[in-house]
């Protein structure tokens, strides 16, 4: 029989090994969920895994997904590296979509062209504010982030409902509960024309880099890094971890916003009650899936794009509910964490003696 045997220590191999097999074996579950739904594998499995990417115009697609779960999960890689657990990013994504929208509602024929930048900042802003609700309890009362930031998720969409519901809601929009579109001005640049993708992958890829910079080649990231891992050793060190969890939560939050604003100023341009499309949950699985690490993020950030746009597929092409996408993240998460027990144990067979 096969036993779990302790690791003398944590392995370097599975570390990175262990999110492959993760994906394996989420591969290997898919086939038999959708033999059971009496659908063909390789057909949905082309569906989760060739659609998205056969094509120019659906790589695009890919990227208007990957876009804002990568800013997301980046902010969230700060957060969770400096033992700060802000699980409430899907609440900052709203909050800085509704920010942006707000400044957006203000543009006009005469706007000038660069006026895209305030809206951007305007979300960065709103997340950040939201976010800083929740470092603030923290710091003043002591109240677990976890459960403030999570809470303020909901508070974020009944404010976004109060609002296209009642005082931004389009007079010309048929009873919608949706403010009008934008003006053309607020639009944010496209790559290309006739695609969706915009100007905020470069801010990714952007984000990317400088992530990569602050962790590894700052003292200031050191310091991050040293707060969550040894929280006394940083204490020693003279690091401040009040410094820590502000500029955490606040650069988590200010990433979240960022993310939100570039969703309702892009792809949507006017604000709906569908702007909560479970980006700030999603992005959580694709900080730990990326190992919390900037280059990892970009490949699992576009992996949970491919579940996004093969959930919809699977719905119109399939005949499955859209839920699935949500089954295949939770199958990878559940996959990930029992992947990782290898990186602390090995696998050894043990004989086991017949009683006489």
């Amino acid at each position: 029989m096969l036993r779990l045997e302790p690791r003398a220590q944590t392995s370097t191999l599975w570390r990175y090994a262990s999110p492959l097999l993760a994906l394996a074996l989420t591969v290997m579950l898919g086939v038999l969920l959708f033999v059971a739904l009496g659908k063909d594998p390789v057909r949905g499995l082309a569906v989760f895994f060739w659609e998205p990417i056969k094509s120019a115009y659906a790589w695009s697609e890919l990227m208007v997904k990957a876009t804002p779960l990568l800013l997301i999960a980046l902010g969230l890689a700060v957060c969770f590296r400096s033992n700060v657990w802000n699980i409430g990013a899907e609440g900052q994504f709203v909050m800085g979509a509704i920010f942006a929208a707000g400044v957006a509602l203000t543009a006009d024929a005469n706007t000038p062209s660069v006026f895209w930048w305030c809206i951007l900042l305007a979300g960065v802003l709103g997340g950040m504010v939201w976010a800083g609700i929740a470092a603030w309890l923290r710091d003043r009362f002591n109240a677990n982030e976890i459960l403030v930031s999570l809470m303020l998720v909901y508070v974020a969409i009944m404010v976004l409902n109060y609002l296209v519901y009642g005082p931004w809601k389009d007079p010309l929009g048929y009873n919608f509960p949706q403010t009008k579109t934008f003006e053309a001005v607020t639009q944010i640049p496209k790559l290309m024309q006739g695609l969706r993708v915009n100007v905020g992958v470069f801010m990714a890829l952007a984000g990317v880099a400088g992530l990569w910079v602050f962790l590894f080649r700052t003292h200031a990231g050191f310091a991050q890094q040293v707060g969550g891992l040894a929280p006394d050793a940083a204490r020693y060190a003279g690091f401040s971890s009040r410094r820590a969890l502000w500029l955490a939560l606040l650069v988590s939050g200010g990433a979240a916003g960022l993310a939100g604003a570039l969703e309702v100023a892009g792809p949507l341009r006017q604000l709906t009650p569908f702007v909560p499309a479970g980006y700030g949950f999603a992005a959580i699985i694709v900080a730990f899936v990326g190992r919390l690490h900037p280059v990892g993020m970009v490949f699992s950030a576009i992996l949970m794009s491919m579940f996004y746009i093969g959930g919809e597929l699977a719905q119109s092409r399939l005949g499955l509910p859209r839920s699935l996408t949500g089954v295949f993240q939770g199958l990878l998460l559940f996959n990930l964490l029992a992947s990782d027990t290898l990186m602390n144990y090995r696998l050894r067979w043990a004989r086991t003696e017949r009683a006489v």
